[in-house]
């Protein structure tokens, strides 16, 4: 892969194969991390996916659990 000049950044293009290995769409974020000398990167959850497992405590609480915003504001 060749660094090329973008702007006041330095860009590179990721090869198609890593790109679908990776399940990497058009605005999806990516993480480069540095690792033992050596950058691996991975992709961020999408939006849809962060909403996915919050999902899993759309719940309500049991009576006893309840929380009291009366019991939470005391000093």
């Amino acid at each position: 892969m060749q660094v090329a000049k973008w702007g006041n950044s330095l860009a590179v293009r990721l090869p198609a194969e890593l790109v679908r290995e990776l399940g990497l769409k058009e605005g999806d974020q990516i993480d480069l991390v540095k690792d033992d000398g050596q950058v691996r990167v991975r992709r961020l959850p999408r939006a849809d996916e962060v909403l996915k497992g919050l999902r899993r405590f759309r719940r309500k609480l049991p009576a006893a659990e309840r929380l009291s915003r009366d019991e939470a504001h005391e000093r």
